[in-house]
């Protein structure tokens, strides 16, 4: 794509690998470098043309489309290449790649971060003609994050997630002592602060989220809860914890600073199990990933 920063448009026609992507995510990719927001501009000013017509942010490309991609400043400074590397592998077949996320690692870059999960992927699979995350975890949340293999796999497991068909449980370690079980339903409202940090907090105006939680060990001051996600909102389970009075160990947005002070653990929280219909086979699946070491020693510690 050495092309794109010289004074002239080029065109390229869509294959099976960007079917159904939308084309403000197709222009990223292809302009690796240029900054989001000027993709964005070019997007709403009617540069980009899609079949020579103009089209807006959320278009989904087609199999044959001829996009006109505009010449485009590309930035200053290049990010850092990702480094290749692989994760523990929980699953993988010819449509799907289910991998076990450490702590403190994003899934993707932007927000300060050069790259995360699926750019070290790409990198280590430079053969793999396409690698798309089917969801996301929190950079400091560990466990089960799924990458498609496979645009048709990637389509249909964004409706199954849309739809409520993946069920998806975590782990999590909380302040207090909480009912035996909690259903959490707060509207959730997403925002930006001043320092330009991603934000959400409870409002009647938000989206609508649902949490389900199961008290499964209680200490004196902590319990251990396997939580639900039943729709899957930016930070729901941080969020939704965190007003009803349970702020997760170790949250350094949400949370109870003087226990993470007293406990100085990691955000205690893990993305333990999924259960979905295979987006191709329609086989059942189950996946687990067992608690990383870190998080187990203090669950024993504290729970015994």
């Amino acid at each position: 794509m050495n092309d794109l920063s010289k004074a002239r448009a080029i065109t390229v026609e869509v294959g099976e690998e960007a079917e159904a992507q939308r084309i403000d995510n197709f222009l990223l990719r292809q302009l690796k470098g240029v900054p989001k927001s000027h993709v964005y501009r070019v997007v709403r000013s009617g540069e980009v043309r899609v079949n020579s017509g103009r089209v807006k942010p959320d278009y989904r490309l087609k199999i044959g489309d001829r996009v006109r991609i505009p010449p485009v400043r590309m930035a200053d400074k290049k990010p850092a290449p990702p480094k290749p590397q692989e994760f523990p592998i929980v699953h993988e077949d010819a449509a799907l790649l289910v991998v076990d996320k450490p702590s403190g690692v994003a899934v993707h870059g932007g927000s300060g971060v050069s790259y995360g999960v699926i750019e070290s992927l790409r990198a280590a699979r430079p053969q793999a003609k396409f690698l798309e995350l089917a969801h996301r975890l929190d950079r400091d949340t560990s466990g089960l994050l799924i990458v498609c293999k496979k645009r048709s796999a990637l389509v249909e497991l964004h409706r199954m997630l849309r739809e409520g068909q993946v069920g998806k449980v975590y782990v999590a370690v909380v302040k207090g002592v909480t009912q035996k079980t909690l259903e959490l339903r707060e509207s959730l409202h997403k925002y930006v602060t001043a320092s330009g940090e991603r934000r959400v907090s409870v409002q009647a105006e938000g989206v609508t989220a649902l949490t389900r939680a199961k008290r499964v060990k209680a200490s004196e001051d902590l319990s251990l809860l396997e939580v639900e996600l039943l729709t899957g909102r930016t930070h729901q389970i941080r969020v939704h914890l965190a007003h009803a009075g349970h702020p997760i160990v170790g949250d350094d947005k949400y949370g109870d600073f003087a226990l993470n002070r007293k406990y100085k653990q990691r955000l205690q929280l893990h993305a333990g199990r999924l259960a979905f219909r295979h987006p191709v086979s329609g086989e059942r699946m189950k996946l687990e990933a067992p608690l990383p070491g870190e998080m187990r020693r203090f669950v024993d510690e504290v729970f015994g």
